[in-house]
């Protein structure tokens, strides 16, 4: 692709200037790395790093039944979510398959944001007109007019409250509110797709330099812009899944292990209900598993798991973690085979390298 076509964000310059290495992303020529990826990495399991994730997709759904509408699309219990919170959800099609996966936050009674990962934006935004018809509900993309930028790793609760001027302790996870930063007026949330304590800075795009510089300013050494790259390595060892690799049409959320984000408990009869309650009385004949490897040759993405010479499924996601020094992977295989402590094996290019299952996540933060 021509990379002039391709959508960049407010901060692009700023990334240049810094010596990134762009790829195209889901049509956005994002930064993969400045440096060194390992090191980024590093920096946010020992210090902090800044993100830019402004090719996420914010869509604001609006109106008195704003929550009737996003409770008939997804899985989840929006209409249950306070004022000020979050909830993980998914956009499955009829027959279960997940569309995508989200972040709701309520902002308040009748004004909900959902965050959809970048190359599912317009399918997603499609969806919700589609499902809200009817419905006295507005849904606005509004992505092109809104930056995104995180703060991920030990130090950022000190980094961000400098730079809000706000006493952090009482934001909880997975909770929102608002905040100047730089003198821009923000959304402030504490979440994120690392495995660390985080936030992400929901800011007008015009804004989005000033509130990068001031980060950058106040982080000092401890803060240390990050790419698409090691954002990767990061998710992959906290067992968080990636859309269009552990998710997907083909799979629902009970072969992913999510289950528990649909919510058979509101009376709405939401999209792909049915489906998703034969699956849950019905499991599926494969299971997404972590494993573990012995050696430094790294599992990745289509390799084949096998089982006494026996293909019993396929690798999502693999890398050499760089936190654990072991090569880490997660990977659909058959439920025979799938309890903690079995022994398989990744066909590597064509050599056998042993792996066990393990229970993900793979790294958990200690504090």
């Amino acid at each position: 692709m021509d990379n002039s076509a391709l959508l960049r964000t407010p901060l692009h310059e700023t990334h240049a200037r810094l010596g990134a290495m762009f790829t195209d992303f889901a049509g956005w020529s994002m930064p993969l790395r400045y440096g060194s990826d390992l090191e980024e990495h590093h920096a946010v399991r020992r210090s902090a790093g800044l993100f830019d994730l402004s090719h996420m997709g914010e869509v604001h759904v609006t109106g008195p039944a704003a929550a009737d509408a996003l409770d008939l699309a997804l899985v989840g219990n929006i209409g249950a979510l306070a004022t000020g919170r979050a909830r993980y959800t998914m956009l499955c099609a009829p027959d279960g398959g997940v569309l995508d996966d989200l972040i709701v936050y309520r902002l308040d009674q009748t004004h909900f944001l959902v965050v959809a990962n970048a190359a599912n934006r317009a399918l997603v935004a499609a969806e919700l007109v589609a499902r809200a018809a009817g419905l006295d509900a507005e849904i606005t993309d509004r992505t092109l007019e809104t930056a995104l930028v995180a703060v991920q790793g030990p130090a950022s609760s000190a980094i961000v409250a400098a730079a809000t001027g706000q006493d952090l302790d009482d934001l909880q996870y997975y909770a929102a509110r608002p905040a100047t930063l730089a003198g821009a007026e923000v959304m402030l949330a504490r979440t994120g797709y690392t495995g660390e304590d985080g936030f992400e800075i929901f800011v007008p795009d015009e804004q989005a330099t000033a509130v990068w510089e001031k980060l950058t300013e106040l982080g000092g050494d401890r803060l240390v812009p990050a790419g698409l790259a090691c954002r990767d390595t990061l998710r992959l060892e906290a067992g968080m899944p990636l859309y269009g690799h552990e998710l997907s049409t083909d799979r629902t959320p009970f072969e992913a292990g999510l289950g528990r984000v649909v919510r058979f408990d509101k009376a709405v009869d939401f999209v792909g209900r049915a489906a998703l309650e034969r699956r849950r009385d019905n499991p599926a004949p494969q299971v997404l598993v972590g494993l573990r490897g012995s050696g430094r040759r790294a599992p990745r993405a289509g390799y084949p798991v096998l089982h006494d010479d026996t293909a019993v499924g396929e690798v999502t996601s693999g890398a050499l973690s760089p936190t654990l020094g072991y090569p880490v992977a997660m990977a659909y295989v058959d439920r025979a085979v799938a309890q903690p402590r079995t022994s398989l094996v990744v066909d590597v290019r064509g050599r056998p390298e042993p792996v066990e299952v393990v229970e993900l996540p793979f790294y958990k933060r200690t504090s």
